[in-house]
C-alpha cells in the first residue's frame, strides 16, 4: 500500500489516497474526501513502484 498526495480536480484541495500497489494497472472512481465529488483515478505500478497517476473530473 502507498499513500499518494494530489490536488482534487473539483475543489483544488490537497488530499491523499491509499493506493494498492499489488495490482499493476487500475482505473476506478473515488469521492473526494473534502468536496465529495467523484474523481476518476488511473494508476499504474511497475515492480510495486508508482509510474503513472492521473485524476480526472468525470463531468468533463
Amino acid at each position: 500500500m502507498l499513500e499518494h498526495y494530489f490536488t482534487c480536480p473539483y475543489c483544488w484541495e490537497a488530499i491523499s489516497m491509499i493506493l494498492d500497489n499489488s495490482v499493476s494497472k487500475q482505473v476506478y472512481i473515488e469521492d473526494c474526501e473534502v468536496c465529495c465529488n467523484p474523481i476518476q483515478v488511473s494508476v499504474q505500478f511497475c515492480n510495486s513502484e508508482l509510474v503513472h497517476f492521473q485524476v480526472d473530473n468525470i463531468e468533463q
